[in-house]
Formats: C-alpha cells, structure tokens, sequence
C-alpha cells in the first residue's frame, strides 16, 4: 500500500472510530509510560480520562505500583483484556523494544503524543492494520475528539 493511500486510510479509520465511539465508561485505555508524577502529561492523562468518565484506564509502567490511586500493570503482556486505545508517553527509543508486544497487544488505536513518533512503530501498526495517529491525548479529551 503507498503511504497517500496509508494515510488516507489511517484517517478514515480513525474518524469512523470517532463517529461510532462507545460510551467512555466502556472504552478501554492503556496509559503506556504511566507516571506518579501529577505536572507529567501521562499522569494528567489519566486524571483527565477520570473526569471525562472513563473508568477502564489501565496505566503501564516498568516500575511503578499505582498512579492515581489505580494498579499499575509492569508490561504491556500483562494487560488484561481488549484494548480499546493504547495512548503512548514513552520515546522511541524505548518504544521499538515494546513493537512485537504492541503488535499482539492488538489494540483498536494507538495515540502518539508528541515526542513519541516512531516510524519504526508506526510501519509495524500499518502491517498489522492497526490505526494509529500522531495526536495529543489531552487536547482530544478536551476538545471532544477521544
């Protein structure tokens, strides 16, 4: 597929998503890179899916035990269940080592904030037809658009 016809798809996937979006207490959400620091966007992430009514939030992180109040998950293997949006706060360069476990993982979108564009990420969501967008997760929240 050329990458015009990449993105043009890319796009129409993601607006469909939009158009048809569950209830936010239905969607599932993967914070990777989760944070207990409050001023990291990760962490504001996750505060601010809470206020907009999405319960299912699943922070991921290597080290951590919990980020606001809620059970943090070690590896992205572990995560339980169907993912509705994986939203990424980590780099490159520690996003590439995570690509087979993002491939199976299988999530229905993944968001790229900015700082965390991987090409190398972005070429493997194409093979595997996963729609991905590079966007910031906090302004989709507040502007309606999650």
């Amino acid at each position: 597929m050329t990458t015009e016809l990449q993105v043009f798809y890319r796009i129409i996937v993601i607006r469909l998503s939009r158009e048809y979006a569950m209830n936010p207490a239905e969607h599932h959400v993967v914070v990777l890179g989760a944070t207990a620091k409050p001023d990291r966007y990760a962490n504001q992430a996750i505060r601010l899916l809470r206020e907009k009514g999405y319960s299912r939030i699943t922070p991921v992180h290597p080290k951590l035990s919990e980020s606001e109040g809620i059970p943090v998950i070690n590896r992205l293997s572990d995560v339980p269940e169907p993912v509705d949006t994986l939203t990424l706060y980590v780099g490159p360069a520690s996003l590439e080592p995570m690509i087979e476990d993002i491939i199976r993982l299988k999530p229905n979108r993944v968001i790229f904030n900015p700082g965390t564009e991987s090409r190398a990420l972005q070429d493997a969501l194409d093979q595997a037809g996963i729609p991905w967008e590079e966007a910031c997760t906090l302004v989709l929240l507040r502007t309606g658009q999650f």
